[in-house]
């Protein structure tokens, strides 16, 4: 220690029970009566900010729930539905719903048949030669 300019010989004692206590008492210095009061102001201005908030995101959102009822409850169709029976109805159903084609109702409609031409082939991948396992290695 005496490289740094500290003399060789001296040791440092651990500090004893009551220096420890006497600098933790200087140490904690109680809030005053001003500081308290600006705490509970502030723990008073967080609190009705929030109420606020809530309020205000459950009034939006009984808006929303509001005129989404009023929409779907205007949007229902009172007229009586029309229902026209066709010819193909009761031969073909899938043709109704438009899952299939609907095919000629009289023997004079027949369906024309178009044909295009096929694709051009697709060309093939070049060949690589697979690595051998005696290959000598450079």
């Amino acid at each position: 220690m005496a490289l740094f300019g500290f003399p060789a010989g001296k040791q440092v004692s651990a500090p004893t029970e009551a220096e420890i206590a006497a600098a933790s008492a200087l140490a904690h210095v109680p809030p005053t009566t001003r500081e308290l009061r600006a705490q509970a102001v502030h723990r008073l201005q967080v609190g009705l900010f929030g109420l606020a908030g809530m309020l205000l995101l459950v009034s939006l959102a009984n808006v929303i729930m509001d005129r989404a009822k009023f929409i779907n409850a205007s949007a229902v169709n009172t007229a009586a539905p029309k229902v026209e029976a066709s010819e193909t109805s009761a031969k073909d159903p899938l043709a109704d719903m438009g899952v299939a084609p609907q095919l000629p109702v009289t023997a004079k409609e027949k369906p024309t048949v178009t044909i295009s031409p096929a694709p051009p082939a697709p060309t093939p991948a070049p060949s690589v030669p697979a690595p051998s396992v005696n290959a000598p290695k450079n």
